[in-house]
């Protein structure tokens, strides 16, 4: 990664992220290869590090797309081992839910996270989500707007709690962007 996509990826700068919520995990999707932090099993700390994922063209072009699963469709995954031993494990709906929305990510070409929602983030890594500054995220919290506790001296938040709040941020900048859109027609059509 170039030294200026490091630096845009450690503002926050973020191109595109899309979260899909499926019982208690979140399958975040970027296009950046900045890591995402959190931890299988325990609560997110600065040290423990999850990276994105992501397919290459030419294995997106390889695996044909899975198609929409219906009521009462049936998931099963096909394991083969190194050793030729092999293995399938059939999905209940709620894992087939969260492997059909990786899956879909994955093909169509964006880099994915899977992190379960009981994750504890650090100011830093909560703004990275919801692509305002640290400062920023330190002052809702102190506010109110994001819930968080004390881990030592530093604060952290649940990733369902910055979730939340990246849902209400997203209500509201697209209102606001309605109101731009709104004005400018108003300026361009009265000269108001």
């Amino acid at each position: 990664m170039t030294q200026r996509k490091e630096a845009g990826a450690a503002r926050g700068g973020f191109r595109r992220q899309r979260i899909r919520k499926s019982h208690g995990l979140s399958v975040i999707a970027d296009e950046s290869a900045y890591p995402y932090i959190g931890g299988q099993g325990e609560h997110a700390m600065a040290s423990q590090v999850v990276q994105f994922a992501g397919l290459s063209d030419r294995d997106r072009k390889a695996v044909p797309h899975l198609p929409k699963l219906g009521e009462g469709d049936h998931l099963e995954l096909h394991v083969r081992r190194r050793d030729g031993e092999e293995q399938t494990i059939s999905l209940p709906p709620a894992a087939a839910d969260v492997v059909e929305a990786l899956l879909s990510r994955l093909l169509s070409g964006e880099r994915v996270a899977v992190i379960a929602e009981h994750e504890e983030l650090s100011p830093t890594e909560a703004s990275i989500i919801l692509g305002i500054s640290r400062p920023l995220v330190v002052h809702r919290m102190e506010i109110g707007d994001l819930p968080f506790r004390y881990v030592g001296k530093h604060r952290r938040a649940s990733l369902k709690d910055v979730l939340a709040l990246k849902a209400q941020l997203d209500v509201q900048r697209k209102a606001m962007e309605a109101l731009a859109a709104d004005a400018e027609d108003l300026h361009r059509e009265y000269g108001i």
